[in-house]
């Protein structure tokens, strides 16, 4: 290996340890705690040295947003092989949940610290991991469509929207109301998915109409 090569090795090595301590101070400690000296101490290197590899923190938050959208799609790709879109939906809402779930800092960082960093990451970026984790979500409905299972000329785009919205509420709300008394998050992507197939449960129709006469 010639010196070049050593070097640009070495490179890569030095940033991929700076993302990876960047993140694990991020999940311990939250965003907010991750600093450039904080991070530079933690690698033992000078500061100066850092911002030969990122601009500045938000360039590492970025990085990391990324690497959170390739986590997500990871979680929801094997749920997305499901044939039959209508078993599909289910197994995807409880994937979405448990990934948010289970990485609680690296969810609030891809959706709940800076929009900027989130928006940056779909703006005209079609093939990134954050556009490809919504069109997992689009295609059940384009399948469903497709199978002649919703009425023609319906948008699957808005409906993905819906999906996403509801899951991701209930995912916040977890994690901003640790304390809230409410049903377990699993549960509750399985009634949204429920009630988005098969309509509010429990209402009866009749009386519905009855009253709105």
């Amino acid at each position: 290996m010639g010196i070049a090569e050593r070097k640009e090795r070495q490179r890569a090595e030095l940033r991929e340890q700076i993302l990876r301590v960047a993140r694990d101070i991020v999940v311990r400690e939250g965003f907010p705690a991750l600093s450039m000296r904080k991070l530079a101490d933690a690698v033992e290197y000078a500061p100066a040295t850092l911002y030969l590899h990122f601009e500045n923190r938000e360039a590492i938050a970025k990085e990391l947003c990324v690497r959170g959208f390739q986590e997500l799609l990871a979680v929801l790709e094997p749920a997305a092989q499901v044939e039959d879109p209508l078993e599909r939906l289910p197994r995807m809402a409880e994937a979405y949940v448990r990934f948010g779930l289970e990485h609680p800092e690296t969810y609030r960082l891809i959706f709940m610290e800076d929009p900027k960093l989130s928006t940056a990451l779909f703006a005209g970026n079609p093939e990134g991991a954050g556009p490809r984790s919504f069109g997992v979500l689009v295609q059940v409905f384009v399948d469903l469509l497709a199978a002649g299972r919703l009425e023609e000329g319906t948008k699957p785009e808005p409906l993905a929207e819906m999906l996403w919205a509801g899951l991701h509420g209930i995912v916040a709300l977890r994690l901003t109301c640790a304390g809230f008394p409410g049903t377990p998050a699993e549960e509750l992507a399985q009634v949204l998915v429920s009630t988005l197939v098969k309509g509010l449960p429990g209402l009866k129709v009749e009386r519905a109409q009855t009253k709105a006469r």
